[in-house]
């Protein structure tokens, strides 16, 4: 689906992740927080553009090969999870969730977005959630084998029910991003090589998802939308 067809005015077309990020907020000078960085490429980027990053990783299996790897000027990653961010209060410009929230157990979302409240600062801090939204089409595409429905939606009820009310002011907008892929190999080593969800090869290359995947062939690859939510938050509360 496309929300230019419904004339969202927060509708901001076709864009990367990181292309929001730097319409959203100018990184440059910040100390940011980026809550579940996977393998920092995201932290990266951020640092790329001025930010200085601590990127935080709650799976051991990332967050080892994290420190086994080359080190990014202004940026650390260490192994922590996003319901005790180590950070004092009030220390933070940006935390960040980037697709994330969703990954965090349900009975802590509540404390990870309180963290993000405590550890953002009192005067210019920012909370920014970026969330995939179940219709676009890459989430129809694997939601056979990878279901992310209820999760997703435990992660706005958190938003709505916890976040909302510890900020002043929420934003929201919406963009799509194409997933990419040479072929039907590359898709399902892609999916099953995220060591967080631990997604069994065979699963996922059956004849039912391989005819699903065929659907989105251009020319010489498939592309698939990733209809996304970004959620801004400013002005934290004391």
């Amino acid at each position: 689906m496309s929300l230019a067809e419904l004339q969202d005015p927060n509708y901001l077309g076709e864009a990367t992740d990181i292309d929001v990020l730097s319409r959203l907020v100018d990184w440059q000078g910040k100390f940011v927080v980026d809550a579940g960085c996977a393998n920092g490429s995201l932290a990266a980027a951020l640092a790329k553009r001025g930010a200085t990053v601590l990127g935080i990783e709650p799976d051991p299996v990332q967050a080892t090969a994290n420190r086994k790897a080359e080190a990014v000027p202004n940026v650390t990653l260490l192994e922590a999870s996003a319901e005790a961010i180590p950070r004092a209060n009030n220390s933070a410009d940006v935390v960040v969730f980037s697709k994330s929230l969703h990954h965090v157990p349900a009975a802590v979302m509540d404390t990870a977005l309180r963290e993000a409240a405590r550890v953002v600062k009192r005067d210019g801090g920012l909370l920014l959630v970026l969330e995939p939204d179940i219709r676009g089409e890459f989430s129809q595409l694997v939601k056979p084998f990878h279901d992310e429905t209820v999760v997703r939606g435990q992660a706005l009820a958190a938003l709505d029910r916890t976040a909302r009310p510890l900020f002043r002011q929420m934003d929201e907008y919406w963009y799509m991003t194409l997933a990419r892929f040479p072929d039907f190999d590359a898709f399902v080593t892609r999916m099953a090589s995220a060591t967080y969800n631990a997604l069994n090869r065979q699963k996922i290359a059956t004849p039912s998802i391989r005819f699903a995947f065929e659907k989105g062939k251009r020319d010489a690859e498939y592309i698939f939308t990733n209809l996304m939510r970004a959620r801004l938050y400013s002005g934290v509360k004391s």
